[in-house]
């Protein structure tokens, strides 16, 4: 049950590049955007989309998989955690940050994730 704790899984769509960092220890740490839809009926009975964007980070060979295979629009699942931080901006603004650390990437869809098999 400990699994269950702090345990996020989403399929969506990656919303841009993602971005990699050569760390100095020769580790790799990746990020980029995933959007999640869902589809619900409004009062007039009408079918409406809500997306949400989240930001997932991926550390060591998990990054190195995000590295040769995810690209933008590409579907993925994505299995990590929870992790929130905070951090002072370029004015001295507090600012918080709530990003999913992903332990697992599932690769979803089409191989370039436009559609087509190319």
């Amino acid at each position: 049950m400990s699994t269950l704790r702090n345990h996020v899984q989403l399929i969506g769509n990656v919303g841009q590049e993602p971005t990699i960092t050569n760390l100095e220890s020769g580790s790799k740490v990746a990020r980029f955007s995933l959007a999640t839809n869902e589809y619900y009926k409004n009062k007039k009975g009408e079918k409406e989309q809500s997306t949400e964007w989240h930001t997932v980070v991926a550390w060591g060979k998990t990054a190195k998989i995000v590295e040769q295979y995810v690209v933008k629009g590409k579907e993925v699942g994505v299995s990590g955690k929870l992790k929130s931080r905070s951090y002072e901006d370029k004015d001295g603004i507090k600012r918080y940050v709530t990003e999913i650390e992903a332990n697992e990437i599932l690769l979803l869809g089409t191989k370039n994730g436009n559609g087509s098999n190319e």
